[in-house]
């Protein structure tokens, strides 16, 4: 195999053992990494297609706990709202002539901006499933448009106010809807796509990058971590947005 033909290869699992060491390290975070990198060199459609297996298979884990009734039923309003809107609604460029990348890039310097600002978001009642529906469907359709599913998500779980296990459990029950809605809008599980060596390049290389992440988590302080992370995305979608321009 030549370089040119190997060089795709080495780029996809750079990007997703660094995508898996994020999440390693924070929980959270995959999606957004790997698309912003990946974003910067082949179409975002082309690098969700890629994405799907590997949140898949690092959130499943992260659904197992002692609150997941609890959370389903507090959290179904959010599901629905997602898989509505990231299956359904109508692509970016059929609303705007608009490049897919100045979704993703948009996107992403508010998530920057928002998580170095650390807001406090007002408290929600856990039984106003009518703001969960809402926000559910505003972040099926920011999928849609980006393949990146933590806004508005994050910041409705953030208002629950739940316990830092619970959370960790809530995100990855969400991040699992949110990708599975992702796969069948892409049509993922159609035509042997996510068998495709690519995915499978992909999902090896986020299970190492998630197993480094964990070692790293023990040594170097989440909050700096996560402070340089959020300025990194603010690099990336301004990089996104230089690029679709």
């Amino acid at each position: 195999m030549s370089y040119a033909q190997l060089a795709p290869w080495l780029g996809i699992a750079a990007v997703f053992i660094l995508a898996g060491g994020v999440k390693g390290i924070t929980g959270m975070g995959l999606p957004t990494v790997a698309m912003s990198l990946l974003g910067l060199w082949m179409a975002p459609a082309q690098a969700a297609t890629l994405l799907v297996m590997p949140s898949l298979v690092t959130n499943v884990a992260q659904c197992l706990g002692p609150a997941w009734r609890r959370l389903v039923s507090m959290l179904w309003p959010v599901w629905l709202g997602m898989v509505v809107t990231t299956v359904w609604s109508p692509d970016l460029g059929a609303l705007a002539p608009i490049d897919a990348r100045v979704a993703l890039g948009a996107i992403l310097v508010v998530y920057g901006l928002w998580g170095l600002w650390k807001p406090v978001v007002p408290q929600v009642a856990r039984d106003a499933w009518w703001i969960g529906l809402v926000a559910g469907l505003a972040t099926g359709f920011v999928t849609a448009s980006t393949a990146v599913f933590v806004l508005p998500l994050v910041p409705y779980l953030q208002a629950l106010r739940l316990d830092k296990d619970t959370m960790i459990q809530a995100l990855g029950l969400c991040f699992t809807v949110a990708t599975l809605a992702l796969a069948a809008r892409l049509h993922a599980f159609e035509g042997g796509t996510l068998l495709a060596g690519p995915s499978f390049a992909a999902l090896g290389a986020a299970v190492a990058g998630l197993g480094v992440g964990a070692m790293v988590r023990a040594r170097i302080s989440a909050t700096t971590f996560q402070r340089a992370l959020f300025l990194v995305f603010i690099a990336l979608g301004a990089a996104n947005l230089w690029r679709a321009m």
